[in-house]
């Protein structure tokens, strides 16, 4: 055998001896039994069967589609490889060193609508459609302003009741759309993923009875409206009905021209629907990790593509600028550190920098100055991510990527 040959075979047999990389708490979450999917009674709390869930939640939970673009934006690979890196706990981390470390299952940044790293782990790919949960907050946000804009809602000002009918006397019947829309109807509302919060009740009610019945087991107001952000996930869903009833569709129906086949995704995603007939709304959207890479493309320019104004602009920055929010909803005074504007979280700091967050680590950072965009999805440990270094350590690495194009 030629030396060239032989040392040919032993690399090959010392990188087959090498055991590729765990991910973090790969055997908690399922690899032994291929990332099982759970059923509809344990895919939320279940962390064994949570890869799975969170990457098939469609197929054992009803659905609607919203259909693919005939011609979807064409997303290339930026030239070179950008070494990313960032800050936590007083040591210097790369890319993969935060994948070594939390349980993200895909990780895709963007810049100027190149792609400069796409990462997946926990044998998930680019053909799955991954949950969103609570960011789809956000899009539902989206077809608000849309609906304002073709004059289908009338104003942001008007309260509830008068496209709902059914919540008149209820204290979300007597809010107003933009009060929903910051989380602030100033109804007591208790949500911290323990299967025994208000959210667990609502949800209960809801899928057994309807949205509005479930909404209208929450018949007191604790503070006036609009003046106390207080994040509760029923509220998202009364812009649902209200959607339903301005547009007489469903949201899945009213976004697929409107939003998912102009921004041009190349795969079709789904919205897992309710015994009534709407979409969940405050969550469980369904869709591959570069589509919503493309959603964050879309917000990055301003709701503008392929030369269209898609998202109303004025809307977009009102929902999106902390600038533009009362004095109680902007970074830490909503909370201690994010503020809260049309169902988006906003960065502290001068420049205009927000997020779409969902339970479990689910997030799509961006920052329009830049056209930088950070896609997260996960099954972390909490659905709190607060209540471990994610949250942390995730915010580190945007800071990370944010100084290596700007400053923040």
């Amino acid at each position: 055998m030629q030396p060239g040959r032989i040392l040919l075979s032993c690399a090959v047999l010392v990188a087959l001896a090498i055991p590729a990389r765990a991910a973090p708490d790969e055997d908690l979450l399922g690899k032994a039994a291929g990332y099982p999917v759970g059923k509809p009674a344990n895919w939320f709390y279940d962390e064994s069967v949570r890869v799975g869930s969170f990457s098939r939640l469609d197929s054992f939970l009803p659905y609607y589609t919203l259909q693919k673009a005939t011609s979807p934006l064409q997303l290339q690979t930026a030239a070179g490889n950008p070494k990313l890196s960032y800050r936590f706990d007083k040591q210097t981390w790369s890319l993969d060193d935060f994948l070594d470390h939390q349980r993200v299952t895909g990780l895709l940044v963007i810049k100027d609508g190149q792609i400069l790293a796409e990462r997946y782990q926990y044998d998930r790919t680019a053909a799955d459609r991954l949950v969103s949960h609570s960011m789809a907050k956000s899009i539902v946000s989206l077809a608000i302003g849309m609906a304002l804009a073709e004059n289908k809602i009338a104003s942001l000002d008007d309260t509830v009741a008068r496209y709902v009918p059914d919540l008149a006397g209820n204290p979300y019947g007597e809010t107003t759309i933009r009060n929903i829309l910051r989380m602030a109807s100033g109804v007591p509302f208790k949500e911290v993923y323990d299967g025994n919060d208000d959210n667990a009740t609502f949800n209960r009610i809801r899928l057994t009875r309807d949205s509005v019945t479930a909404l209208r087991a929450f018949p007191t107001r604790e503070v006036e409206q609009g003046t106390q952000f207080n994040y509760a996930s029923d509220q998202t869903v009364v812009l649902m009905l209200v959607l339903r009833a301005v547009t007489g569709t469903t949201l899945s129906e009213y976004l697929t021209p409107r939003l998912w086949q102009a921004m041009g995704a190349e795969a079709d995603a789904t919205w897992i629907k309710t015994r009534d007939g709407t979409e969940t709304g405050s969550g469980s959207f369904n869709a591959i990790l570069r589509d919503y890479g493309r959603l964050g493309i879309l917000l990055a320019n301003d709701g503008s593509a392929g030369g269209k104004q898609i998202v109303p602009k004025d809307y977009l920055l009102d929902a999106t600028d902390w600038h533009r929010q009362p004095e109680a909803f902007r970074p830490q005074k909503a909370t201690p550190y994010f503020g809260y504007g049309y169902q988006f979280w906003l960065f502290p700091g001068e420049k205009r920098r927000f997020a779409l967050l969902g339970v479990y680590g689910q997030s799509i950072f961006v920052d329009p100055e830049l056209k930088l965009v950070l896609v997260i999805t996960a099954a972390a440990k909490n659905a709190s991510v607060g209540k471990e270094p994610f949250a942390r350590e995730r915010d580190a690495l945007w800071r990370g990527i944010v100084a290596r194009y700007g400053s923040w």
